[in-house]
């Protein structure tokens, strides 16, 4: 069920698909980089970025606290809430506290860039404030690609940044862009976002496939002549590569978001072998593995 809350946002408002029953509690708008060439979230002029103010969130959890009863979980939106001071997290959280106490688990996404100026200690007091888990969408871990989509990240930043929030005793969902690096740099994608996701460890790993509403010729332009789309072939390709060289240890992973044709979920890398298995089903067209169709893909 999802919670419509008396929250004065400004639209359009995402959040991870894990996230559908949450309370989403806008504390900035739009977000802070906003430069990656393949994103279209944060495109309308009311996106621009800014922090909301902290007396409007509070007017915001009170209103929910008059209307809600059992609120469990809270996303903190837009597209990067951790661009706030320690200081500002610290007060969202301690208002969550204070009107919604039956708070278990706060979240947010986070850029790597945004962890820099917070220490190991500052993100554990976070934590004990109940920040539990940042979404951190790394998209490749190739820096060739990561310089052709404009990320403002590197291989090494992101580590750093996941490594971080470890240390805090956060946990990390990591997020892979399936076909980011279109035909010609398919195995470089797929071998390095493997390297990365294996120096991490993180606690949770998804993959959504490269799509596009409006901005693909764009994104295309700013890539480079040498940028062609993968087919679904290639993709499904690209994910056995993919999984084929990961070593996790005990990572949820789920590619089950609307832009996959294939849907994988399991555990790695105890269900490697069977997810692989899957994947060659697939892409030897046996009738038992269902591929979603291009009309019913989508964000």
């Amino acid at each position: 069920m999802h919670l419509y809350p008396p929250i004065n946002y400004i639209e359009p408002v995402f959040r991870p698909p894990s996230e559908a029953n949450s309370l989403i509690l806008q504390v900035t708008n739009g977000c802070s980089w906003n430069r990656c060439t393949f994103c279209e979230m944060y495109t309308q002029p009311q996106k621009k970025f800014k922090p909301k103010a902290q007396a409007d969130i509070v007017e915001d959890l009170q209103r929910c606290a008059l209307s809600l009863t059992s609120v469990r979980r809270v996303f903190l939106a837009d597209g990067d809430a951790m661009a706030l001071s320690f200081d500002r997290l610290k007060s969202i959280l301690l208002a969550i506290k204070q009107y919604l106490p039956s708070v278990s688990r706060v979240s947010s996404y986070c850029l790597p860039r945004n962890l820099k100026n917070k220490t190991v200690e500052e993100l554990a007091e976070l934590r004990r404030l109940g920040l539990v888990l940042l979404y951190v969408g790394a998209e490749s871990g190739n820096d060739q690609i990561l310089t052709k989509i404009d990320k403002g990240e590197t291989f090494q930043t992101t580590v750093d940044a996941l490594h971080k929030v470890s240390a805090a005793g956060l946990k990390s969902s990591v997020m892979i862009i399936n076909g980011m690096g279109g035909v010609n740099y398919s195995e470089q994608h797929a071998l390095d976002s493997a390297a990365l996701v294996n120096e991490t460890q993180p606690d949770y790993l998804a993959t959504l496939v490269l799509f596009f509403h409006q901005a693909e010729a764009s994104f295309i332009s700013a890539f480079g002549d040498d940028f062609v789309m993968a087919s679904q072939r290639q993709l499904i390709q690209e994910m056995e590569l993919f999984i084929a060289h990961l070593t996790l240890e005990k990572t949820i992973f789920r590619s089950d978001h609307a832009s996959n044709y294939l849907v994988l979920k399991g555990v790695l890398n105890r269900d490697k072998d069977a997810l692989l298995s899957m994947i060659k089903r697939a892409l030897s067209q046996d009738q038992r593995i269902s591929l979603r169709s291009e009309s019913s893909r989508g964000l």
